[in-house]
């Protein structure tokens, strides 16, 4: 009896916390990137909320070809392999976003990089799966849908908004984890 109930146990689906945005945590290696490297207006924002929530904010603009602001990691390494895809518990304003992973992958010498994109509801918390089977390579405006994802070998994390919209926005996110699978990570997660 103790041998069948083990068994279903490492059956259920598994969560592992991948970053977890306390008052407490350390948000120092999160990096914003704008349209600003290519002459973009658009800024965004890092903060941790009083209530515990990391909150990505800023304005975007059209301006000079631009359109998009990112929030990410800095180096990480993370073998999510074992898991289906990531979760994210967050509020946000109504507006799309992506979430966008990158490993070794290379395109024409450059990292590249895989999106998935979700909704989000204004005002109102949500969790979002995004399954690792919807992510797809892209490098510099460029599908690259022969490209596959290797979750086993994520060098960085990231969230991105470029919906082809000017003004402010908002996402609060309390955390993001992985889902199904046997999630064991090897390093880097936080």
């Amino acid at each position: 009896m103790k041998l069948m109930n083990l068994v279903f146990i490492m059956l259920l689906p598994m969560q592992m916390t991948l970053f977890d945005f306390s008052e407490s945590a350390d948000i120092s290696g999160w990096i914003i990137v704008d349209d600003v490297v290519m002459g973009g207006r658009s800024n965004g924002n890092f903060a941790l909320s009083p209530e515990g929530h990391g909150v990505f904010s800023g304005k975007v603009s059209l301006e000079n070809n631009g359109g998009f602001s990112s929030l990410r990691t800095g180096n990480v390494k993370l073998d999510l392999g074992g898991a289906e895809g990531v979760i994210l518990r967050v509020k946000g304003d109504g507006r799309s976003y992506q979430v966008r992973l990158s490993t070794d992958a290379e395109y024409r010498g450059r990292e590249m990089s895989f999106q998935a994109g979700f909704p989000t509801e204004k005002g109102k918390w949500t969790e979002v799966k995004v399954p690792f089977a919807r992510f797809v390579g892209r490098w510099r405006g460029t599908e690259l849908p022969d490209k596959p994802l290797d979750p086993s070998k994520i060098r960085r994390l990231g969230l991105l908004l470029a919906d082809n919209k000017e003004g402010p926005f908002e996402l609060r996110v309390d955390w993001i984890r992985t889902y199904g699978g046997n999630n064991t990570p090897t390093s880097g997660a936080h």
